[in-house]
Parts: C-alpha cells; structure tokens; sequence
C-alpha cells in the first residue's frame, strides 16, 4: 500500500499532516486519471458547502480550486481509510475555517438592523466595510443527475435564510451544523474531519442548535403554486400592474434592498416601495431562473441589465424577495450562462 502518512492526515493523530510534509512520496499506482474518477463526482457539493460556510459566491469557487488543489497534493498517500467523500470534506472545511480566520459574517439588509418605515425614501447607502452575502446559481451546485429527493434537499439546504442565518454562528459551529444537519455526516466523521472529539462535536451541535434557532421554512409551495406565483410576479412587473404584485404578497411579507442597510417588514410598507419603482408597462424584463435553491428572476430596466431578484414563495404568497442589484449577476444568473 502506501505510506502512513495518510493515517495522521485522516485522523489529526501524531501531529497534522501537510501537503508539505518531508518525506511524503505519491503512489507510482495513483495518476491525475485515478484523482479526478474519485473526486470529480463531489464538486458540486463541495461548491455548496463552502458556500454555506462564506456566503460568498466567488470565495466558494477559490476555496474548492484551493481543496482539489491539496487534495491532488496529497492523493498519492491517500489510503482510504475513510471515504474519499470525508477526505474532501475534510479538506474543504479546514480551509474553510482558515479562510474565516479574523472575518466578519456577511449579512443580509435585515440582519443589521430594523426595517424601514419610509417607503418613499431612497434606500439607506451602506458602509464600504460591509461585505454582503453572494447569492449563488442552482445550477452550480445541483447536479443534473441526481433524484428529486437529493436535489430539493441541496436546495433546501442553501436557502438565503438558512444561509444568513448560519452566518450568525462561530466559524466551528457554523462547520459541525452544516456538516451533521445538512450532509448528515456523522459524529464520528465530523470529529475526524476537524480533528476533534465526538463528544465535542455533540457538543458543538448543541450550541449551534441553540443559538440558531430553527430557520428552515416548513411552508414551501410545491411546483404548481411556486411556478403560480413567479409568473404573477413577473407579470405584475412587466405590466406595471400593482394590484397583481399586492395580491401576491403574504402580509408578512418582506423586501430586501441587498448592497443597502434598508429593508421592509409587512406587505403595509413593501407595496408602496413597489409603487415607486415599478414604472410603466414594459419598463421591466424579468427571465425566470433559480437561485439558492429558490425561484429567482434576472431583470433588465429599460432594456438595461439591473440585477437578480430572488423569492421566498411559501403555499400561501410571497414570503420574502431578496434584490441584489448589479449586472454582473444578470450574466451569472442567467439560463443561457448556466
């Protein structure tokens, strides 16, 4: 077989293994072929998961060249003492928690503060310190050929909620919740993966459970009403027809200017936000496209790429609509881009 490097670098015992290691030699055995059979199949959730942990789009796709990158490094003594899915894992997680070293969280509008109670304003400018959370395309993260039941479950678990929500917990927790609640590693793997305990792990969860609370909707629309109301809300756009938006709009409802610290709670305030931007008939463009596992639309103003608009659609109306602006994400969102 191969050398026992590999079992310290699996199991975090005798010190930490490095990819820079003396005396690591690869397996003659083990070419680039044999590394991306074994690896290639797990980078789309691998995407997603440094997603979770940064909220950062463009810091996902780094850390995940950076994880292949240590990985292929370190293939050659690579022994299969655990699955090559944990070893990723445990790559990807580890430069993860690095790259979180000393970094703020990257919130929504709504996590910074009250929402607004003047419509009729301009959207309150944000500080240039603040880095936002990045939405990220579905179909970057979902592969084509998973069943329905493991692609609403990646959806699922990169809902803009879920996502913001766990920005909120220390970058260690942050880790052990997603690896335990949304892959369903177990504890024994997770504590390989960050070279710890599982009572620790076990306790970790517990905390994070505590402080995060339970962000997961249990109200999603199915297929027909969540398609339903897209189009009603693109249409309501497209025609400058507010009473179609109002109509779609729970009472609860809430707008998020994202790259502004404004935000509004309650259909009372969103509407008339609404009304001052929804313009005339044929103002706005929307193409449908999904985002962070939710429906989402790409919208161009006056024949102008504006930005993406991602939805919260529950049974019963839209919950939240989540406005990052910018052209760029007219380009990477976009169906043809996908």
């Amino acid at each position: 077989m191969v050398a026992c490097q590999a079992d310290r670098f699996l199991s975090g015992s005798a010190g930490v293994y490095t990819d820079n290691d003396p005396g690591t030699e690869r397996n003659p055995m083990r070419d680039e072929s044999d590394f991306t059979r074994l690896t290639e199949p797990f980078r789309k959730e691998l995407l997603a998961h440094c997603y979770r942990m940064l909220a950062s789009y463009d810091e996902a796709e780094d850390l995940v060249q950076e994880t292949y990158l240590r990985a292929w490094r370190s293939f050659g003594t690579f022994e299969g003492r655990s699955s090559v899915r944990v070893w990723l894992y445990r790559i990807a997680t580890n430069a993860c928690l690095t790259a979180l070293d000393n970094r703020k969280r990257r919130p929504l509008p709504s996590g910074l503060g009250a929402p607004s109670n003047d419509p009729y304003g301009e959207p309150a400018a944000a500080g240039p310190d603040i880095e936002w959370l990045q939405p990220i395309p579905d179909a970057l993260v979902t592969p084509a050929d998973q069943d329905p039941a493991m692609v609403a479950a990646t959806r699922d678990g990169l809902r803009l909620a879920l996502v913001a929500s766990l920005q909120r917990l220390p970058p260690k927790q942050r880790a052990v919740l997603i690896l335990r609640e949304v892959l369903a590693f177990s504890a024994n793997e997770v504590a390989v993966m960050l070279g710890t305990t599982h009572t620790a792990v076990k306790s970790s969860l517990q905390r994070a459970r505590a402080n995060l609370g339970d962000p997961q909707p249990t109200d999603l629309a199915g297929d027909l009403d969540e398609r339903r109301l897209l189009e009603q809300y693109i249409y309501g756009f497209e025609n400058a027809d507010l009473a179609v938006l109002e109509q779609a709009l729970r009472q609860d409802a809430s707008l998020e200017m994202v790259g502004t610290t404004t935000w509004f709670d309650g259909r009372k305030t969103c509407v008339p936000y609404l009304a001052n931007v929804i313009g005339q008939p044929g103002d706005w463009r929307m193409v449908p496209t999904r985002a962070n596992g939710q429906p989402a639309v790409v919208s161009y103003y006056r024949g102008e790429p504006f930005g993406l608009a991602v939805l919260d659609i529950r049974v019963d109306g839209l919950k939240g609509i989540a406005v990052f602006a910018g052209s760029d994400l007219v380009t990477s969102f976009s169906p043809s881009a996908a």
